[in-house]
């Protein structure tokens, strides 16, 4: 006699949804930050370049996710950076100290080569203006630059360094983690909150198109978080249109329970900064809602040890690079599954970063590879399109370090034009398989397209260039329908995703 499965039950309901999923919840961040760019994307030398010098197996790649936004150029980079380095001949472009991240800054990737790029990929670029140690003038000439069509200053330097065309840059993040004591010109929060609210102003006087995203807390764990958000929206309201959350999970003791837990500590960070956006539009009055930008998150501590070593003023140095194995995959399931459940609110988030940098995808000069988290994160992107049922999983909990954590994690996914419905579930008990029922009899006539699941019994299994394959999704026989009534065995420790199609 086998063992008895655990039970897990789904409950659904057609016309009981969160929100239409913004696409822009599976972008990504591209950041000038050890080999992310240099070697990353960008590779004039290699075999693999293009005639713009952009790599075209990491192109491939990213294309397989269908990546909407990428956020650029950072991250901590952007409070040094001086725009007008990174544009114009490149001969003529100057070397810097990058003080960020100890480098030295070539400045032979920049913003024009950036949009070419994000027209490679078929993504749309979130731009970050610098605020740390610079201006709102900086801010207003470089919307100018990127989205005036010709007459003006900075549109007719455009123009000069042979980009006829308008970028038309829709999304622009206002400077990034002011709160944090490393970033170069770091603010007060009422000081941040009057340049966000300057810059917004002033940016949207050139072009009254663009939407806006504040520096909320560059995590949970930031002291001043909570009277950091309150005090910036009560500045910046009115030209704001998105406050970003940035969190980072890792598993440090080695406790894979509680590092899977994670989730449940997203999911109550996101929960209160709901709350505080909506206490600040109750104290103004206002009409207008903030939603949220989660423009970093993912795992990120295996680098941290090696990182300590880096020689200072190198270029394009071996940094951020984690390694992911098997319950990091896990765990960016459970994230994914968290920002979609709060799709009413999260309308852009990105995975940090895209490549070689904490990131899915890693190169080097003879090939690339899909590191364990591209999975989760690929599948997510093309099936989590639509609409987000209001999922309710009943299934037993555990203690963790975060609160109870349920040994399943789930949402459900809808798109009624294509008459399509994708669950995305996540078993995170290490020893027992779940049977997962849901009634489906509102969806008569969908039937299973497949069942994508991934597990290891090796937690700690890891992707490399020489065995890409190690960690790798399979098409499995564990759904069926009888009488309307789904059921799916979720092995242990494994991602799903069971498709239905009409």
């Amino acid at each position: 006699m086998g063992k008895e499965l655990k039970k897990a039950k789904l409950v659904i309901d057609r016309d009981f949804t969160i929100s239409k999923v913004d696409e822009r919840i599976f972008g990504s961040f591209i950041e000038h930050l050890g080999r992310a760019v240099y070697e990353g994307i960008y590779q004039p030398e290699s075999k693999f370049a293009d005639e713009n010098g952009l790599r075209k197996d990491v192109i491939d790649l990213i294309n397989e996710i269908k990546v909407p936004i990428i956020r650029y150029p950072g991250g901590n980079f952007v409070s040094g950076f001086k725009w007008e380095d990174s544009v114009g001949p490149k001969e003529e472009r100057p070397r810097r100290l990058e003080l960020a991240w100890n480098v030295v800054e070539t400045n032979q990737f920049g913003l024009n080569e950036f949009m070419e790029f994000c027209k490679k990929v078929d993504t749309k670029p979130m731009m970050a203006v610098n605020l740390g140690t610079r201006d709102i003038m900086d801010a207003k000439n470089l919307v100018e630059y990127c989205n005036i069509k010709s007459g003006t200053y900075y549109s007719d330097l455009r123009i000069k360094h042979g980009v006829k065309d308008p970028h038309n840059i829709k999304l622009w993040c206002l400077g990034n983690e002011m709160d944090g004591p490393w970033q170069i010109g770091h603010r007060t929060a009422q000081e941040y909150g009057l340049i966000a609210a300057r810059a917004g102003h002033i940016m949207k006087l050139v072009d009254p198109s663009i939407e806006c995203v504040a520096c909320g807390s560059s995590s949970l764990g930031m002291p001043t978080f909570g009277e950091w958000e309150a005090t910036v929206l009560k500045e910046s309201y009115d030209t704001t249109d998105y406050l970003s959350l940035h969190q980072y999970y890792g598993n440090h003791e080695n406790d894979t329970p509680n590092f899977l837990a994670s989730s449940v500590a997203m999911d109550q960070f996101i929960s209160q900064v709901v709350s505080i956006c909506d206490y600040v539009k109750a104290v103004k009055k206002s009409k207008k809602s903030i939603n949220l930008s989660f423009d970093e998150w993912n795992v990120w501590y295996h680098s941290n040890e090696q990182d300590k070593k880096l020689e200072k003023w190198v270029e394009h140095p071996h940094q951020l690079e984690d390694i992911y194995n098997f319950e990091d995959l896990l765990l960016v399931g459970s994230m994914i599954i968290t920002l979609l459940r709060h799709a009413d609110r999260v309308k852009i988030a990105c995975l940090a970063q895209l490549v070689n940098v904490i990131a899915p995808i890693m190169t080097s000069d003879t090939g690339s590879f899909r590191q364990t988290i591209f999975y989760p994160y690929m599948h997510a992107s093309i099936y989590g399109r639509g609409e987000v049922l209001n999922t309710i999983v009943k299934v037993d909990t555990y203690e963790s370090k975060h609160g109870d954590a349920p040994y399943v994690d789930s949402v459900v996914t809808t798109d009624e034009e294509n008459e399509t419905v994708t669950i995305f579930a996540v078993n995170k008990n290490l020893d027992d398989d779940y049977e997962m029922s849901c009634d489906l009899r509102q969806y008569a006539g969908y039937k299973i397209v497949e069942h994508i699941m991934c597990t290891n019994d090796d937690l700690k299994a890891v992707n490399s260039e020489e065995k890409p394959d190690t960690v790798k999704p399979v098409n499995y026989n564990g759904s069926k329908i009888e009488d309307g009534i789904l059921t799916s065995v979720l092995p242990s420790k494994s991602w799903n995703v069971i498709r239905l199609a009409k």
